[in-house]
């Protein structure tokens, strides 16, 4: 079991939901692997806590769809399926396509800095080799887009996705191979949205998604045959 993640005590909520927040970051993150067992006397001794908001958090990431009850085993963290990514990205390359054609019209100059600013660190942070700080680099830099939108429904809507979006997006990630064609891919969409190109913006926003989906789907099948052999 993943052993590198601390809960980190907040003296304004309920210890229930900080364990919860504490093992939905493990997840999401991939310190808790798929298919890894969440076993609640192991985790409660690891958070230095009792059983109970163990089993609650557990109960409440079962609702969400990151961990999954197996018969005779227990709870375990959810497998990241081929079909649960393709249910996410198929709503978010429509979304993120909608995003750059609005952010066409309405970015502001100081956003436009933003994002070529963003693009700057994004492409230092891939030399870092860090897992975490490209994902936050990458966050960041959608960030100021989906802001520049002007649009607080679309906001909320990016937002909710890009909770279910960080298991994959910690996938992709991974593919170091990957990363030069992220900033290059990052330079379309900045210099499509200076331009104020519209269709060449959303072209350039499809195309982010869907090589982030073929990225993502090898890192699954890799790592399912990975596992495969490990049973053998």
């Amino acid at each position: 079991m993943g052993d590198n993640f601390t809960v980190n005590m907040d003296e304004f909520l309920p210890l229930r939901d900080v364990v919860f927040n504490t093992l939905r970051r493990a997840i999401l993150t991939g310190e808790l692997k798929p298919g890894e067992r969440l076993m609640e006397i192991h985790l409660a001794n690891r958070l230095g806590v009792s059983r109970t908001p163990i089993r609650e958090a557990i109960r409440k990431l079962e609702l969400e769809g990151l961990v999954t009850m197996i018969p005779r085993r227990g709870a375990e963290v959810a497998q990241i399926t081929e079909k649960s990514l393709q249910d996410v990205l198929e709503v978010r390359r429509a979304l993120d396509a909608l995003c750059v054609e609005l952010a066409c019209d309405r970015i502001t100059s100081d956003e436009k800095e933003a994002l070529k600013n963003a693009c700057d660190e994004f492409e230092k942070a891939t030399a870092t080799g860090d897992v975490t700080t490209i994902a936050g680099a990458d966050v960041a830099l959608h960030d100021i887009i989906v802001r520049a939108t002007g649009n607080q429904r679309l906001i909320q809507l990016i937002n909710n996705l890009s909770e279910q979006m960080y298991r994959y997006r910690f996938e992709y990630i991974k593919d170091e191979k990957g990363h030069d064609n992220l900033v290059n891919e990052h330079r379309m969409i900045y210099e499509s949205i200076l331009q104020g190109d519209k269709e060449k913006a959303a072209e350039a926003a499809r195309l982010h998604i869907d090589n982030q989906e073929q990225s993502i789907i090898r890192q699954i099948r890799l790592e399912r045959e990975q596992q495969l052999r490990k049973k053998k």
